[in-house]
């Protein structure tokens, strides 16, 4: 038995043989700092997906980063469920903070006010 066998040293992993050459391209990426790769995985498909692919300048109109981005999120419907929420994050401990604080579930503005069915044979809107 040879030491190489049984010695497990990190190194980093190698393309297979000839695996590359049924490759027509590949490319290594990660968050900086390598924290999640999950999410900067997410994120990268969805700028993927907004770009041409006609050039290589960055997607305009996206956020580097959502609004959770590293955080998870907890959507209280009432005013006892936020208490809970917030006793739980005070008997485990967390780095919170307190997005929106009202928990009333509205329409946005914009919502009903214009029919989107046009009148015909004299049926109105």
């Amino acid at each position: 038995m040879r030491a190489k066998e049984f010695v497990t040293e990190e190194r980093a992993g190698k393309i297979p043989g000839g695996a590359d050459n049924a490759m027509p391209g590949a490319r290594r990426m990660r968050d900086n700092g390598g924290y999640d790769r999950t999410y900067h995985l997410n994120r990268m498909m969805m700028a993927a997906a907004c770009h041409d692919g006609k050039d290589t300048k960055a997607v305009k109109n996206m956020d580097a980063g959502s609004w959770v981005e590293k955080y998870n999120t907890a959507h209280p419907y009432t005013k006892e469920e936020d208490n809970m929420i917030v006793g739980a994050i005070k008997t485990i401990g967390a780095d919170h903070h307190h997005q929106i604080s009202d928990h009333r579930s509205t329409e946005m503005p914009d919502t009903h006010k214009t029919s989107p069915v046009r009148a015909f044979k004299g049926y109105p809107r």
